[in-house]
């Protein structure tokens, strides 16, 4: 295939993040942001990383997503990688949830949108915003491959018996009631980028991968397949996060209804954007939280205990459900900063062969990196993660597949 260029879009419901990447050498040529859209005070932030230009700025009304990627298209042309160019291979599309349709990535076209508009009722926040970033991209390139890459598609290989909950089976059916997981690009990319830092197969290895950011989840990965998740029917599931509560009694929710007087938005709200870090302590920035720990702040060392301990259950959980454990990896913003929360994590496991290099998790690089002492049973690691690149090589290799 002559053209070589992907350009990854992930859409918002008032941003549009975006990369253009040459899948020769899966380099970056262009990274930027526009958010606010609809605002008199839009923003647009566009880096061109070939050629060495500088990142330019500007402010200003952008209307909708339509106005939004001519801009971006017109600040791609200046640096010579507009829309229009020929080298332009495909466009490559995050959709948070695709359902148990989608396993993997799929050509756009009309029936597989009015597939993501059916999942709308299960991710209300993300497959809107998703469908009017891919509409607008069909409208301006419409003889282009539109690619759609599903952040559930890495865990619908979750056997039954994982991605089931124990309620009515007629009822869970009808309204599509299951385990789907989310950050699965980053879950995929991860776990096998694992396997080349240890230089063996991902079909060869089972890894607990841990994407410790804001939204935080955790997988098993048994020979390069997804087996379980922390994530569920939505990404309130599992883990504690930044904003999110994680694992509830799901009884607290009719108990605040009832006893409470809460209305079901009030408490989606309290679980989702006042819960975790920020609902225990204030504060949902781990270095902040390390800060105030430092000072002593009693607050914030509950939250950071009640962090880690649920972060301890799923690794301890995860090694139950592989039997046998080769790696474990941290990532994403957290994951791959905050050498604390990595020592916490593992302290107390040695006997499942878990140990942390103190000297080795000190250490910040932007490679992918073992921080387990020589001769560890199980290797720890810090693999940074790289979703835009995942969804760029899974669409460059279908649309190269279909050519």
């Amino acid at each position: 295939m002559s053209a070589t260029r992907v350009l990854v879009l992930n859409s918002g419901s008032s941003s549009v993040k975006y990369q253009l990447l040459d899948m020769r050498d899966s380099s970056r040529l262009a990274v930027g942001l526009v958010e606010r859209i609809g605002e008199e005070a839009s923003r647009l932030r566009h880096t061109p990383l070939s050629g060495g230009g500088e990142t330019r700025e500007w402010t200003g009304p952008i209307a909708d997503h339509e106005a939004a990627l001519k801009a971006v298209s017109a600040e791609l042309a200046k640096d010579g990688l507009g829309l229009d160019s020929p080298e332009l291979a495909a466009i490559g599309h995050r959709v948070v949830h695709g359902g148990k349709h989608f396993t993997e990535p799929t050509v756009i076209d009309d029936a597989v949108l009015a597939e993501i508009e059916r999942l709308i009722p299960v991710a209300p926040l993300h497959n809107p915003a998703n469908l009017t970033g891919i509409r607008t991209a069909r409208q301006l390139r419409p003889d282009l491959p539109q690619v759609a890459v599903f952040d559930t598609a890495f865990h619908t290989t979750m056997p039954e018996s994982a991605a089931r909950y124990a309620i009515d089976v007629e009822t869970a059916d009808r309204h599509r009631i299951r385990r789907y997981g989310f950050h699965g690009t980053s879950h995929a990319y991860v776990s096998r980028a694992t396997a080349r830092l240890l230089g063996k197969a991902p079909e060869d290895m089972n890894v607990i991968v841990l994407h410790l950011g804001n939204g935080a989840s955790a997988s098993a990965v048994r020979g390069g397949r997804c087996v379980d998740t922390s994530m569920g029917l939505t990404p309130l599931e599992g883990l504690v996060m930044g904003t999110r509560s994680g694992d509830m009694d799901p009884a607290v929710i009719f108990h605040l209804a009832r006893v409470g007087g809460m209305s079901i938005e009030e408490i989606d709200t309290l679980l989702n954007k006042k819960s975790g870090l920020i609902g225990l302590c204030g504060d949902n920035d781990m270095r902040e939280i390390r800060r105030r720990i430092d000072e002593g702040d009693e607050r914030a060392q509950l939250a950071f205990d009640i962090y880690i301990h649920r972060l301890k259950k799923y690794i301890g959980a995860y090694y139950a459900v592989l039997g046998t454990v080769d790696a474990v990896a941290f990532t994403a913003g957290v994951g791959e900063n905050a050498a604390p929360v990595r020592e916490a994590a593992m302290a107390g496991l040695e006997q499942l062969g878990l140990l942390v290099d103190a000297e080795l998790n000190a250490v910040r690089a932007d490679e992918p990196r073992l921080i387990s002492p020589a001769g560890a049973r199980v290797a720890v690691a810090v693999v940074p993660t790289d979703e835009e690149l995942e969804i760029a090589t899974q669409t460059y290799a279908l649309v190269e597949e279909n050519a």
